[in-house]
């Protein structure tokens, strides 16, 4: 497989299908790493996806999980937490703060231990396929051509994405009329640097993080954008900017770098055409409110990678692949509107809405302070918590069906355990890249002989948990039932978790006829397929 583009999306795609014994290469027209970050938010959900592939604590050892947000709303100074959000059912309860290059830099690491590295100073030049696979024309940094057959192509190659423009992929949408203004620089105020400053006015918004990559402090402000003007603006532009969006308050001086990116919402098409797959700002990009696009792209490639892989080794189904485009544009267009609504109450110029953005604010905040529900709540939303993918192939009702609990498609919630008396999570024990069973109930209820047959069959792509108020070797314990009341399956239940996190399949009872229907269509052609790299185990005992 090749994948171009070696920004967040293409270099957790990699990972992914690394993680499945996928082979893959990755390039990229820069000639080396690193660029200015665009994003400095990793949401809950991301650190959930990446956990699995062995990334998230990389992440964790690099960002910031205490952060905190100091709200300048006119004469009013709020300070806000980025954690301590009440979510009992992620691991992640708060919002990280690392940038987007030490987020490439963590995923990049990650790669160099296991096989794939990415080709800099690569550029795709055109393509075409048929049903055998894509010859792909590269031209590497010294000029020379190379003609490459892959199996299948991804374009992470961002908003102007080579790969979906020779796919013919129309990208639908249009401009915002505004740009993002990026710099580095010092200021002139008493800002403490650990907090990320927010100022709030009648003018807009401007953020002000003390992770600059040139100087101290790295500033992010929306404004009307002049066609034609540098994609670097001036010096003056910056020091303008800031001393109207702050009322005065900041001046900005030793401006060291500074980037102009025009702002768009568009959405392909369709994120497959063939054996040529879209993903990240290729196939979506919007306006940086709710930090929502390197989130975003980071679960394109959790939904796609494992499909690819499966598909790469010819286990996984024409469909499986379909559902790809089926699930993500439906998050991704809803991802679009939740931005498009956000960024307009964020920089609307109409003077009403001036006015009342600037009298709302204060009383936004102080009700979101005054109650931890709607705080949680809004970390869910932006937290891309609620995502789900609720029909297709990848997401079935077996019978007889559960009245309650995380429905086939949506996303399995955390709970706290024990194994062998030790506290654990739920998701901690399905971190491995794999589907995951977890058969709920008494261990003599289940049908041992019919269990080993699925084993020989599945054996190298499920692994297997039991799960039961008792204590049992191995097992996952829930002595107070819960997480089996969470999940609906006091009763006893089966579900079958997808290795993005998400429930592919569940049914109550303890017979398996469903589910093994279940993976007979999502998996025809497994059998002797190479086992799951990146310490997944190799068999699916059942515990």
């Amino acid at each position: 497989m090749l994948v171009v583009g070696a920004g967040p999306t293409g270099l957790a795609l990699a990972a992914q299908l690394a993680a499945f014994g996928g082979t893959v290469r990755v390039v990229d027209r820069r000639r080396v790493p690193g660029r200015a970050s665009r994003a400095l938010v990793v949401q809950p959900r991301t650190l959930e996806v990446l956990r699995p592939i062995a990334v998230t604590q990389a992440l964790l050892d690099r960002g910031d999980q205490a952060a905190r947000v100091q709200l300048h709303l006119g004469d009013r100074e709020v300070m806000v937490p980025l954690s301590g959000f009440d979510l009992d059912d992620t691991s992640y309860p708060f919002l990280l703060v690392l940038r987007q290059a030490e987020v490439e830099a963590a995923l990049i690491a990650h790669l160099a231990g296991r096989g794939p590295s990415v080709e800099w100073g690569t550029e795709l030049l055109s393509y075409r396929h048929d049903e055998a696979g894509v010859l792909v024309t590269l031209r590497h940094h010294g000029g020379q051509a190379e003609l490459v057959r892959a199996r299948y192509l991804v374009g992470c190659d961002g908003a102007n994405s080579t790969v979906r423009r020779h796919a013919g992929v129309v990208f639908k949408g249009g401009d915002y009329q505004r740009s993002v203004l990026l710099a580095d620089l010092e200021v002139d105020a008493d800002l403490p640097s650990g907090a990320a400053h927010v100022f709030v006015g009648p003018h807009g918004a401007l953020v002000l993080f003390a992770a600059g990559e040139h100087a101290r402090w790295r500033l992010l402000a929306v404004q009307a954008h002049r066609p034609g003007g540098a994609a670097e603006p001036p010096t003056a532009d910056v020091q303008a900017a800031v001393e109207v969006l702050t009322g005065g308050r900041v001046r900005a001086r030793n401006v060291a770098w500074t980037a102009q990116i025009v702002l768009q919402h568009r959405l392909a098409a369709t994120f497959r055409s063939g054996r040529v797959f879209l993903a990240g700002d290729a196939a979506h990009t919007h306006s940086p409110a709710g930090a929502q696009g390197m989130n975003s792209g980071i679960q394109d490639a959790s939904n796609l990678g494992w499909k690819l892989a499966l598909a790469s080794r010819g286990a996984a189904s024409k469909a499986l692949l379909d559902s790809y485009d089926a699930e993500r544009r439906p998050v991704a267009r809803a991802v679009l509107a939740l931005t498009h609504v956000l960024f307009w109450m964020e920089t609307a110029d109409n003077p009403v809405v001036r006015r009342a953005r600037a009298a709302l604010a204060p009383l936004v905040v102080s009700l979101a302070l005054r109650h931890a529900w709607l705080r949680a709540l809004g970390v869910r939303v932006v937290g891309q918590l609620w995502v789900r993918y609720p029909r297709g192939l990848a997401a079935v009702e077996g019978a007889p069906r559960l009245r309650r609990g995380p429905r086939a498609g949506h996303r399995l919630p955390d709970a706290s355990l024990l194994r062998d008396k030790v506290p654990c999570r739920l998701h901690e024990a399905l971190a491995t890249p794999a589907f995951h069973l977890l058969l709920c109930g008494p261990p003599p209820a289940w049908d041992q002989q019919r269990l080993a047959r699925f084993q020989e069959r599945f054996g190298s792509l499920i692994v297997a948990h039991r799960l039961g108020t008792e204590p049992f070797p191995g097992a996952l314990c829930d002595p107070s039932g819960a997480a089996l009341a969470r999940l609906g399956a006091r009763a006893g239940a089966q579900y079958l978790i997808r290795p993005d996190g998400y429930v592919g399949y569940r049914c109550g009872g303890f017979d398996l006829e469903g589910l093994e229907r279940y993976m007979a269509a999502v998996v025809p052609g497994q059998g002797a397929a190479p086992p799951p790299r990146s310490g997944a185990r190799a068999d699916a005992r059942f515990q």
